[in-house]
């Protein structure tokens, strides 16, 4: 018999949220929120916007929990929701703002959200970065919001090609052009 405590699949946290289990809810957000929040500020570049479509997406899976078939990982699942909702939000520009009609259901579930605050930056992004760091960032930037989407989940949440095409909605093989086009931009970039 091991002392190791049980993990629960993600999956099955999903299913849980499903039927309105908010103790599942709540481990799954805290599961993600820290991935959430950096891979949304990588890709919008703003605290506050990363910190807004991150609880919006948690919002997204609490209200879609019941239509996630298990076809793919939750994560894979999950990270598609919430670089959909960046991409929206950037093509949208930050004059969009959201008008939120409430009722009693949705005040309920705002409850569940607002129960974990986003996390602020990273330490290590408060601070004083590198100058290489800082040009890295600032080229990162300048890749198309596709490749970036797929520079950061490759990078930072270390998903396979298969997966990024299964969050990004394209092939494969489109995953691979986009990374081997990011990586010598940068490249070209930090060689200036």
């Amino acid at each position: 018999m091991s002392d190791q405590p049980e993990v629960t699949s993600d999956e099955t946290l999903c299913r849980r949220i499903a039927a309105r289990d908010d103790a599942a809810f709540d481990l799954l957000v805290a599961r993600y929120q820290g991935r959430a929040y950096r891979l949304a500020w990588s890709l919008l570049r703003d605290a506050e916007d990363a910190r807004d479509v991150s609880q919006d997406a948690f919002i997204r899976i609490w209200e879609a929990a019941d239509r996630f078939r298990g076809d793919a990982r939750f994560s894979t699942w999950f990270y598609r929701i919430l670089v959909n909702l960046c991409l929206d939000h950037k093509r949208r520009g930050r004059w969009w703002t959201r008008v939120v009609t409430r009722d009693a259901d949705r005040d309920a579930d705002a409850t569940l959200v607002e129960r974990h605050p986003a996390p602020g930056p990273d330490p290590g992004e408060q601070a004083s970065e590198a100058q290489t760091m800082a040009r890295l960032w600032e080229a990162v930037h300048r890749l198309s919001p596709q490749q970036r989407a797929a520079v950061m989940l490759y990078a930072q949440e270390h998903l396979s090609t298969a997966e990024i095409a299964d969050v990004l909605r394209v092939a494969e093989a489109t995953v691979r052009v986009h990374l081997h086009r990011a990586v010598a931009a940068l490249r070209k970039d930090l060689a200036r």
